[in-house]
């Protein structure tokens, strides 16, 4: 069960993702959750840093996707002004959502990975779905009230997996001791 919520890489933040890293692993498509892993919760315009973030993907030929549980029309307006492509009611932590931006953008599960701030939802997503998965700390501390239930639970299940998996720490890049 452990090995269904443990992430790949944990990075301190997703403007910390360097585009060029993810080019060398093979990375083609971004997905990432909405609310406070790419913009504040509440906060639906982003800001300049995530801009540049957005900026230096473009560069590198790679695709970001927003994977979201919200509805359609909540992701719509929070992505409109950044002009992202997304999969709303992607009801993560199950796959679906995943398997459905891997079609649409014709990717291997070599060539995505997920970007979350959660591990009871985008992290355990990601290996339902046999991708690598990217744990950031989320951008603003407080959540919304249905994400602090997960939130409460979190932290039991990440003190078992830093128990297990002592190499794996909040660090500025994709550096995965566990696959050296």
């Amino acid at each position: 069960m452990l090995a269904r919520l443990t992430p790949t890489w944990m990075i301190n933040a997703t403007y910390d993702i360097n585009p060029k890293e993810l080019k060398r692993l093979g990375i083609k498509v971004v997905l990432t959750d909405l609310d406070n892993t790419l913009i504040a919760w509440n906060n639906p315009y982003g800001t300049e840093e995530l801009r540049e973030w957005m900026t230096s993907l473009e560069r590198e030929n790679i695709q970001l996707v927003v994977v979201s549980n919200n509805s359609h029309r909540r992701v719509k307006k929070a992505v409109a002004s950044l002009q992202l492509p997304f999969i709303s009611r992607a009801l993560k932590p199950f796959s679906g959502g995943i398997r459905r931006a891997m079609r649409q953008y014709h990717v291997t599960k070599e060539e995505v990975v997920m970007v979350g701030d959660q591990l009871l939802t985008d992290v355990a997503a990601a290996n339902f779905s046999g991708i690598p998965s990217i744990l950031v700390k989320p951008i603003i501390e407080s959540d919304a009230w249905n994400t602090k239930i997960n939130r409460f639970f979190e932290r039991f299940v990440m003190h078992a997996i830093r128990k297990k998996h002592p190499e794996l720490k909040f660090r500025k890049d994709l550096i995965n001791e566990r696959n050296k």
